[in-house]
This record gives C-alpha cells, sequence and structure tokens, in this order.
C-alpha cells in the first residue's frame, strides 16, 4: 500500500452459537469501544444440536453476522466505516506449537519450519496454511512458535464474511486473540501468573502467557454444548428450563443441579486439568494464581465455584470491558455489561491492526 495509514478493522468472533462483533480505537489513554454487537444463530426448529445440512447451517451463519453488524451500525450511531474484518479459528483443525532451532540465516527459517511443521501438526501440514513468529534469534539459537490451521477451515470462515459483505483480511487465532487481549489490559502483576479459560459452545480454549512472551494453547472439543446435552440427557426437563436455571438464575430447580452440573462437566475439567499439568511440566510454565474464565457458558450457575474447587486454583470471571471505555450508545453499553465475558475473543480480535 502507498498509503501507509493504519486501516480500521473489525473484529468479528463466528462461533456455533452466536456471532459476535467489535470495532475499537486506541489512543494515549487506552482503548475506546465504537461499536458493539451481539447475535444468536438460529437453532433448527426441533434441536439446536441436530446435525443439518451445510447450506442451512451456512445460511443461518449469514443470516446471524448480517443481523449482528447491521445492529453493532445502528448502536455506533454509523460510526463503523468498515468493512473489513479480523476472523479467528480455534479447535482440532488449528494448532501453536513452539520451535528452537541452531541459528539459522534468515532465508533458510522458513524451510526449517515447513519441517517442523511436518512432525508438530496433528493433521496433514501439506494441507495447512503455516506461519510463524520468531521470540529470540541470537548467536546460539532462533526460537519461536508455529501456528498451522487447515486450509479448508481458513476458507470456511472467509467465505461467511464475504457472503455477509464483510472482507475478511487477517485470519488469528483464538488463543492468541484471548492472549493479546488479556496482555493488553491486564495489571503487570497479572500476566505471567494467569490463564485464560474460554468455554464456547463447540470448543474450550485454555491460553497462557509463558516467560518471554511464549504462548501455550490449549484447545479441547469439550464445550459448554456438551454439558448441556449430558444435563438433558439425564434430568427430564426441557432446553429452555435448563437455560433458565443456569443462566438466569431460575429458582425452582426440580433437579441436583450440583451434582448433575459436575458430572456432566468432568470431561472438560479432565481436559483442562491434564493440559494444565502438561503445561507446568514445560521449562518455560510459571505457577498460576488465578485462571481468568470468559465465553458463552462461563456464567453457568455454580461453574465458577466448580472449577475453582476442581482446579485448585481461583477462578475469576473475565469481562474484559470493565476496562475499557465506550464510546457508543447505551444499546452498545449494555451489550458489553451483559455478555462482555463472551466477547473476549472479538476484542483480542478487534486489537490486530493493519
Amino acid at each position: 500500500m502507498l498509503n501507509l495509514k493504519q486501516l480500521d478493522v473489525i473484529g468479528l468472533d463466528i462461533g456455533s452459537s452466536s456471532v459476535k462483533i467489535i470495532s475499537m480505537n486506541r489512543d494515549n489513554a487506552g482503548y475506546i469501544v465504537k461499536a458493539a454487537g451481539y447475535a444468536e444463530i438460529a437453532a433448527d426448529s426441533e434441536n439446536n444440536f441436530d446435525t443439518v445440512s451445510d447450506e442451512k447451517v451456512m445460511a443461518r451463519i449469514i443470516d446471524a453476522i448480517n443481523k449482528c453488524f447491521a445492529t453493532a451500525k445502528l448502536r455506533a450511531k454509523q460510526k463503523i466505516k468498515t468493512n473489513l474484518a479480523v476472523c479467528g479459528v480455534s479447535g482440532p483443525e488449528v494448532a501453536v506449537r513452539d520451535f528452537a532451532f541452531p541459528r539459522l540465516p534468515d532465508e533458510e527459517i522458513e524451510s526449517a519450519i515447513n519441517l517442523e511443521a511436518d512432525v508438530l501438526c496433528p493433521f496433514n501440514a501439506g494441507q495447512a496454511s503455516i506461519d510463524y513468529q520468531i521470540i529470540s534469534d541470537n548467536d546460539d539459537s532462533t526460537k519461536g512458535f508455529i501456528v498451522a490451521a487447515t486450509k479448508s477451515l481458513l476458507a470456511s470462515k472467509k467465505q461467511l464474511a464475504d457472503k455477509a459483505g464483510l472482507k475478511c483480511v487477517l485470519m488469528d487465532v483464538d488463543g492468541l486473540a484471548l492472549l493479546n487481549c488479556f496482555n493488553n489490559l491486564a495489571e503487570d502483576c497479572d500476566r505471567e501468573a494467569s490463564a485464560i479459560l474460554n468455554v464456547g459452545s463447540e470448543n474450550t480454549t485454555l491460553a497462557i502467557m509463558n516467560k518471554d512472551g511464549w504462548p501455550f494453547i490449549h484447545d479441547t472439543s469439550s464445550s459448554g454444548n456438551d454439558i448441556i446435552i449430558q444435563i438433558l440427557n439425564e434430568n427430564e426437563i426441557s432446553k429452555e428450563v435448563l437455560y433458565s436455571i443456569l443462566f438466569n438464575n431460575e429458582e425452582d430447580v426440580p433437579f441436583d443441579l450440583a451434582s448433575s452440573l459436575e458430572k456432566a462437566s468432568d470431561r472438560l475439567i479432565s481436559s483442562v486439568s491434564n493440559a494444565l499439568r502438561f503445561y507446568a511440566a514445560q521449562e518455560k510454565s510459571v505457577p498460576l494464581r488465578k485462571i481468568y474464565i470468559c465465553g458463552g457458558f462461563a456464567i453457568a450457575r455454580g461453574f465458577i465455584e466448580l472449577l475453582s474447587r476442581r482446579l485448585g486454583t481461583e477462578v475469576i470471571l473475565w469481562n474484559p470491558f470493565s476496562n475499557i471505555r465506550c464510546d457508543a450508545s447505551q444499546g452498545c453499553k449494555e451489550i458489553l455489561t451483559k455478555q462482555g465475558h463472551a466477547l473476549a475473543v472479538a476484542a483480542g480480535l478487534a486489537m490486530r491492526s493493519i
């Protein structure tokens, strides 16, 4: 680009059950939210979790993106002047791994990265897009981390944005977006002693910043939907009643919620516990004092208390917008207050620049 000014972008987080949009700027005093949007993806008329055709799913997601973007613009009083979006990916088709090579000249790094990716990627590296970040490069070694994602996953996210009239100009990893958001907002004492746990509908992401800027990212398919399905299968209640109990503090609970929630959450908690043990065994790890939890399932009734007890670490609900100014309508501020815990990835994506 001949004109080297920074381009405005929006953070577009396309989940499995909802779409989130954040637009923000930064000045000398910090970040300012210019617009925020949240829209549920319409569920199948029979069952939210049924498998339906790709065309129907895509149409519902595109409709949700359109609604989210339109309401965000409306609440921002048309302050969104761009359709350039940064999207994120996560799950089993994404991998973040570190590497350490003997000192390499610049022209040899990329070929070494590609060879390393063949070994480190849990999927076929030939069918993936690969990028990397050098963290240290001295006389002894070249160190950094590799990011890989399947081309099909990247293409599907880009296609969804394009069909909704937005242009995906940058693709990020949800775990890195979470760390980017947290590191831009957290106090210095928290940055190297805290983990971020994003519990969504389809995936759960654990993100930790190691010593000297090394990221540790772990995705698991255990999710909020899995917990909800198991509770529904074991108790004779409707999905609407369960949602009211978990998220609206419905007082009439016709079953043992604490026991049922713990049993349904066991697989997710075991996966997170194993990831934390693996992290702790690494040379670059630091003792964790807190786990900040976000994502759509984070506010489920009794969930934070359950995690704190089972993981043996203080778990705190994280709403990144409690430390960010908002220059938009009251409706936008209400979204950030009520749904801010679910918008952390979108905020991290919006913090990227071009």
